[in-house]
C-alpha cells in the first residue's frame, strides 16, 4: 500500500490507492502499481544477526543508500511537481521523467525489502529493476 500511495503522490497513477494491502481480490490485482518479493529458500543467518536488535545492524549498514536516497527524494519530488505541468499542458507524463521517479521508488522498495530481512540482496544505488 504504501508504493501505491507514493506513485500516486507523485504523480505516476491517478487511480486511488486505497487501503487495502491485499495483493488479490477486488479492486488490488487491477491496480497500476504491484509488488512482488520473491521468498527464497534460505536466508544468511549472518545478516539475520545484523537484524536481530530492531534491525540497528542493517539500518547502519543501510547509512548509504539512505543518503542517496534522501537527495533522490528531494529530487524525485521537484521532478514530479515540475512534471505535473507537462502532464497538465500535454495530457501525458514524460517518458524520462517517468523512469526517474519510479527508479526512486524501486531503490526504495529494495531498500526496505533488505532492511526488514525479506531479501538478502543489497540494494545497490542502481534505479534500474
Amino acid at each position: 500500500m504504501g508504493q501505491r500511495a507514493s506513485a500516486f503522490e507523485f504523480g505516476l497513477t491517478d487511480r486511488y490507492p486505497g487501503f487495502s494491502i491485499e495483493t488479490s481480490g477486488p479492486g488490488s490485482a487491477s491496480h497500476p502499481v504491484q509488488l512482488s518479493i520473491v521468498h527464497a529458500e534460505s536466508y544468511s543467518r549472518g545478516l539475520a544477526a545484523l537484524g536481530c536488535i530492531f534491525f540497528i545492524g542493517r539500518a547502519i549498514t543501510l547509512i548509504p543508500v539512505f543518503i542517496v536516497l534522501y537527495f533522490l527524494r528531494i529530487a524525485a519530488f521537484i521532478a514530479a511537481w515540475i512534471l505535473q505541468f507537462a502532464v497538465l499542458l500535454t495530457g501525458t507524463y514524460p517518458e524520462g521523467g517517468h523512469s526517474f521517479v519510479t527508479g526512486y521508488l524501486r531503490l526504495s522498495v529494495r531498500m526496505e525489502a533488505w532492511l526488514f530481512g525479506l531479501t538478502d540482496q543489497y540494494p545497490g544505488f542502481s534505479l534500474q529493476p
